[in-house]
C-alpha cells in the first residue's frame, strides 16, 4: 500500500503516501518500524477513522496482516527547538545526542517516572526537536516535569495555530488541507517519496504515467510583497483566495499563515495553465511556473503581489547559546 520503500532497519521513521488507482493521497502518513514485521504509523488525527477504513479494505485477505488501532493509548507532545535536546537529556538517560539518535529514527525512553515513551526525532515546524508518544496514563506526569524542569530553557506552550505558521512558511504540505485524494505525489513535491524499484504498490501504474506524460497543476509557495501588502493594515489571507499568473486566474490559496522569519504573509496553492478551449489544463513544467511570471493573490477583492517557489525556502537557523543547567536553590 505505501509508495515508498519501508523496508527500513528497525526505529526508522518512513515517511510514506498511500495512494489511490489513480496516484491521489487516500493517507500521508509516517510509518515506523518497531519491529521486522512490526510497524507504528502515525497519520493526521482527523483521518483516523478514514484511514482505518481504507488500510481495512486493502489487507490481505489470507489475514496474514493485522490492524490495530491504538490511538488512545498516546498522548502526543512536541518538544521543539534548539534548546529540546538538552532540556529532554536532563530527564532521561537515552543518549539523545545526534549521533546516538540521529534523526527520522525512534527510540523507547524513559522519561521522568514515565517507562515506554516513543520518542521520534522528527517535527512538522522545521526545527529540530522530538514528537513523545506517551503512554496516556503517564501524559499529565510527563508534561508537569516537561514544563517545571522547562523554565530554565524558556520553555513555552505553542497550540496549533503557531504550528501551522511554522510548517506553511517551511512550505510543509497537509493532508486534508494542501493534499487530497486528487492530489498526486509529483504535483506537491513528494515524488522523491515514491519508490518505484520497489515493487508493485496501488496507483504505480498511474504515477508511471503522469512521469512521463508531465502533470497539469503545481504546488506553489507565495510569499505576498511586504511593499505592497501591510500586515498590520491590509486583510490577511485565510485560505481559498484566487491566485493570479500574469494577469491570468491559475488557482487558489489552500493554506496561509504569517511567517515570522520572513516577516510576511504567505500562501500555499496550486496553479494550474487553464486551457479556454478545454476543461482539460495544459501539461506544466518549473519554468512555466517561474519563469516569466508576475502572481498576484486577490485577497478581499484586492490584488496583492508575491513571489512563488517550489522549493523550501532558506531559513537560518536561530543561534542559541548553550546552556549549562545551574544547581537549583531549595
Amino acid at each position: 500500500m505505501c509508495s515508498n520503500d519501508v523496508d527500513k532497519p528497525i526505529e526508522t521513521v518512513i515517511h510514506t503516501g498511500m495512494q489511490n488507482v489513480n496516484g491521489g493521497y487516500e493517507n500521508d502518513c509516517s510509518v515506523v518500524r518497531l519491529e521486522n514485521n512490526c510497524y507504528l504509523m502515525v497519520a493526521p488525527a482527523t483521518q483516523q477513522t478514514r484511514a482505518y477504513a481504507w488500510i481495512s479494505k486493502h489487507l490481505p485477505a489470507d489475514g496474514s496482516v493485522q490492524l490495530s488501532d491504538v490511538t488512545s493509548m498516546y498522548t502526543v507532545v512536541n518538544v521543539i527547538g534548539p534548546k529540546s535536546r538538552e532540556l529532554l537529556q536532563e530527564l532521561t538517560e537515552t543518549s539523545m545526542a545526534t549521533a546516538d539518535f540521529p534523526a527520522m529514527t525512534c527510540k523507547t525512553i524513559n522519561l521522568g517516572h514515565a517507562s515506554g515513551i516513543r520518542a521520534m526525532r522528527l517535527t512538522h515546524s522545521g526545527e529540530d526537536g522530538w514528537t513523545l508518544y506517551i503512554p496516556s496514563e503517564y501524559a499529565v506526569h510527563v508534561y508537569d516535569t516537561l514544563m517545571s524542569h522547562g523554565r530554565d530553557y524558556g520553555i513555552r506552550n505553542a497550540g496549533l495555530y503557531a504550528l501551522k505558521s511554522l510548517r506553511v512558511e517551511k512550505f510543509f504540505a497537509f493532508w486534508g488541507i494542501d493534499i487530497d485524494a486528487q492530489t498526486t505525489p509529483f504535483e506537491c513535491q513528494r515524488d522523491f517519496r515514491v519508490k518505484f524499484e520497489k515493487g508493485e504498490f496501488i496507483g504505480k501504474g498511474a504515477l508511471l504515467k503522469q512521469k512521463d506524460e508531465g502533470i497539469k497543476k503545481k504546488f506553489v509557495q507565495l510569499l505576498l510583497d511586504t511593499r505592497d501588502h501591510n500586515r498590520d493594515r491590509d486583510p490577511w489571507p485565510w485560505g481559498g483566495e484566487p491566485i493570479y499568473r500574469n494577469n491570468r486566474y491559475v488557482g487558489t490559496v489552500c493554506s496561509s499563515a504569517y511567517g515570522f522569519t520572513k516577516k510576511a504573509l504567505i500562501c500555499l496553492g496550486f496553479v494550474q495553465d487553464f486551457n479556454e478551449n478545454s476543461e482539460n489544463p495544459r501539461i506544466i513544467t518549473n519554468d512555466w511556473v517561474l519563469r516569466n511570471a508576475k502572481y498576484e493573490v486577490d485577497i478581499a477583492g484586492t490584488r496583492y503581489s508575491a513571489k512563488a517557489g517550489i522549493f523550501p525556502p532558506v531559513i537560518e537557523a536561530a543561534t542559541v547559546a548553550r546552556y549549562m543547567p545551574q544547581v537549583r536553590q531549595a
